[in-house]
């Protein structure tokens, strides 16, 4: 055959190509255009904080004890510079806000927790508490949050402060929607105070030590009572723990008194730290010597409960 005879490949008629080109150059237009938007667009970073790791690991730091009763924070003051620090961090960025995760007895707010809720670009979300003080819920509040905010790509960075093992899965599912996690902590006296699952996880780490927390933490002044006049009678004191106990119940409710029947004769810590400093304020004695009336004092506490079961 010859070469002349081939079939020549088909000719694209101009108007055709023009037509594309013209197509071409409006998509690159659009894209440049989006791109230019995107770089306007400043990236958006959180700050998650677990107020009860914050306290326990604060209070040990500074005070020596985690119990919140022995020492004062600062709140407005920690948290302002909490976003300080963000914003040297995420120079780029701009605050969406901070929440601040606490435990609270039947999810009501202290007038503490009222006062930080009303700082500005601060949230307050709370768990429960339970008969124990020790907080529930918190963990998927900071796992619902973390992972709506990522989905809807309202944040590019959560700074997140805390260390329980629990936050594992808050950190994996904000990272699977892009976001990136950094983990802040408090310096431990020993050891660590953060589980190490959430260290592995986690997109960054940073830890703040005893000179950053301690204009924010302050012991309380201990309370002395007079000793001058005569020790309440067992009687008194038993009455004391019984109207204690009628606090207790109404503030807590039933379900919390089914968590504590079943230890009985014993009192968890708190609870039993709660009780002795509440009766030495309406005594206006101090029963820290005295185990007789400290036995007294947790019958009538225990008499009242079993009665009301």
């Amino acid at each position: 055959m010859d070469e002349s005879q081939e079939p020549q490949p088909a000719q694209v008629p101009h108007e055709l190509v023009a037509q594309l080109d013209r197509k071409l150059d409006a998509t690159n237009e659009l894209l440049q255009r989006m791109l230019a938007e995107v770089a306007k667009t400043p990236s958006t970073h959180a700050i998650f904080v677990d107020a009860g790791y914050v306290y326990a690991a604060g209070g040990l730091l500074v005070t020596g004890t985690e119990d919140r009763r022995s020492f004062d924070l600062d709140a407005e003051g920690l948290i302002e510079a909490f976003i300080d620090k963000a914003r040297t961090i995420f120079a780029d960025s701009r605050l969406l806000r901070v929440y601040w995760y606490d435990g609270a007895r039947r999810r009501i707010h202290t007038p503490e927790q009222q006062s930080i809720a009303e700082l500005p670009d601060v949230k307050v979300r709370l768990g429960n508490l339970n008969a124990n003080n020790q907080q529930k819920g918190v963990d998927s509040l900071i796992r619902s949050d973390l992972e709506s905010l990522a989905r809807h790509r309202a944040i590019s960075d959560a700074a997140l402060i805390g260390g329980d093992e629990d936050l594992v899965s808050a950190v994996e599912a904000a990272q699977g929607y892009g976001a990136r996690v950094h983990l802040w902590g408090i310096e431990a006296a020993e050891g660590r105070n953060q589980a190490e699952p959430l260290l592995w996880e986690v997109d960054s780490q940073r830890t703040f030590d005893l000179d950053f927390c301690k204009p924010y933490v302050t012991r309380r002044p201990v309370t002395l009572y007079e000793q001058d006049g005569p020790a309440p009678s067992r009687e008194d004191v038993r009455f004391v723990g019984a109207r204690i106990a009628a606090t207790w119940l109404s503030e807590r409710g039933r379900a919390a008194l089914a968590d504590l029947l079943p230890g009985h004769p014993y009192l968890p810590g708190p609870v039993d730290q709660d009780l002795l400093i509440e009766a030495e304020r309406l005594l206006q004695y101090s029963l820290r010597g005295h185990a007789d009336l400290r036995r007294s004092l947790r019958d009538g506490f225990w008499q009242h409960l079993q009665s009301q079961y």
